[in-house]
């Protein structure tokens, strides 16, 4: 895919919305799903080497849903029903209801020390917030190296669906067979979820994968929990159990995505790369010296992307 016209086409889809009120008065008549889809070409066409093309445009809760494909991959935007207002997704308020939390945490230090710290980070593979973690501390486990012990691990239970749990169990085998090579997947993984891809770049033994899929399906019950709704969590709403990592859930007592543990300690810190660094460094017994460095202080977003954000944030998905 050409990452070039990816970013033309969403800056054009980013001359945003945000600011205006949708469904406040001002708006004017409303224009037709032909005039829309010419509307949506001609912001397309401000480029001649775009290749996006529209796939469909229908109406959804009082907006043009837009579709557009980019090589293999589908991107959803929102028009205006008077064809002024362009932003580039939908603010799902049901997904904004699973957090909380919005505040600016401080760099935690941990008070239990030793001469290889163990890192477990806890998270749901779709969680926003977790995968923000995620791209925050993987520059720091790759300077660290094996000077500390690091583990992703999972929620036991999942809030984002089927998708989630079969993209969990796949990491996890991953992990199985090749630590190294699941660092490489989540470094590619974190940019768009493109999970097919990113199996094609780390050059795992598929055969092997979808065996200790299978197998750790079977083990932990993961599909069959989530076709018997009668095993989901008690919460209303109540979402499908994953129950790997269950015993360490239990343990450190996970409330939500993303929990970082270091050498047994729950720890809040920032979601930089340089705050995550300065908290890990702090179980140390001895300081390496590769604790001296000093890494990025921006901030990654939310969800999948490396774009940062200005606005630090303690929110989680439970």
């Amino acid at each position: 895919m050409d990452k070039r016209n990816v970013a033309i086409l969403v800056l054009v889809l980013v001359l945003i919305f945000f600011g205006y009120q949708l469904f406040g008065k001002g708006l004017g008549k409303s224009i037709s799903v032909k005039e829309a889809q010419a509307k949506v070409q001609e912001l397309i066409d401000m480029n001649p080497d775009n290749t996006a093309v529209i796939k469909s445009i229908a109406e959804e809760g009082g907006v043009y849903k837009v579709t557009v494909t980019l090589g293999e991959q589908e991107f959803y935007s929102y028009l205006s029903k008077d064809g002024k207002k362009f932003f580039p997704e939908a603010i799902d308020l049901e997904e904004l209801s699973k957090t909380q939390g919005n505040a600016t945490p401080e760099t935690g230090e941990v008070s239990t020390k030793s001469s290889k710290p163990l890192v477990e980070l806890f998270v749901m593979s779709h969680c926003p917030f977790g995968t923000q973690v995620e791209k925050g501390i993987l520059p720091v486990i790759e300077t660290l190296g094996d000077k500390i012990d690091f583990e992703l691990k999972f929620c036991d239970y999942a809030m984002h669906d089927k998708t989630e749990l079969d993209e969990q169990l796949k990491q996890y085998c991953i992990k199985e067979q090749d630590k190294e090579k699941l660092l490489t997947y989540l470094n590619c993984f974190l940019a768009k979820g493109d999970t097919t891809r990113c199996l094609s770049e780390i050059n795992i033994d598929n055969a092997l994968l979808q065996n200790c899929i299978q197998e750790t399906d079977n083990t932990y019950k993961v599909t069959a929990n989530y076709n018997d709704k009668t095993t989901w969590t008690q919460s209303n709403p109540s979402y499908p159990t994953f129950d790997v990592y269950k015993a360490d859930n239990l343990k450190y007592n996970i409330g939500g995505s993303p929990t970082l543990v270091v050498n047994g300690e729950e720890i809040t810190t920032g979601r930089d790369a340089n705050s995550l660094l300065a908290t890990i460094c702090s179980a140390f017994e001895n300081l390496p010296q590769e604790c001296e460095q000093e890494l990025s202080s921006e901030i990654p977003s939310p969800g999948f992307g490396y774009t940062t954000t200005e606005t630090a944030t303690d929110a989680t998905c439970n």
